[in-house]
């Protein structure tokens, strides 16, 4: 089972897009997206949460995302591993 990480997309300096991957398994792959605000969830054919795209992430809140990794259930993420979406 891989870790969750962060990837931000810059485009000229500024972040532009960023994919928070949650953790999941060998050969998982996306069976279906969902729009919860103005994120975007990717979620395994047994349902599982697999990552969240956000876009123009310097537009978005952590509260947004906690709030919407809650909802999911999902826990253990740390603050470094969100960092990058603060600064």
């Amino acid at each position: 089972m891989s870790e969750p990480y962060l990837e931000v997309t810059y485009r000229k300096g500024r972040p532009f897009a960023a994919y928070l991957y949650l953790s999941r398994n060998p050969g998982d792959k996306v069976a279906r997206t969902q729009t919860s605000g103005s994120l975007v969830i990717d979620f395994a054919a047994d349902g599982r949460p697999l990552g969240i795209e956000i876009p123009s992430p310097s537009a978005r809140s952590l509260q947004e995302l906690q709030a919407q990794l809650n909802q999911l259930h999902v826990r253990g993420i740390d603050s470094q591993t969100l960092a990058p979406l603060a600064a």
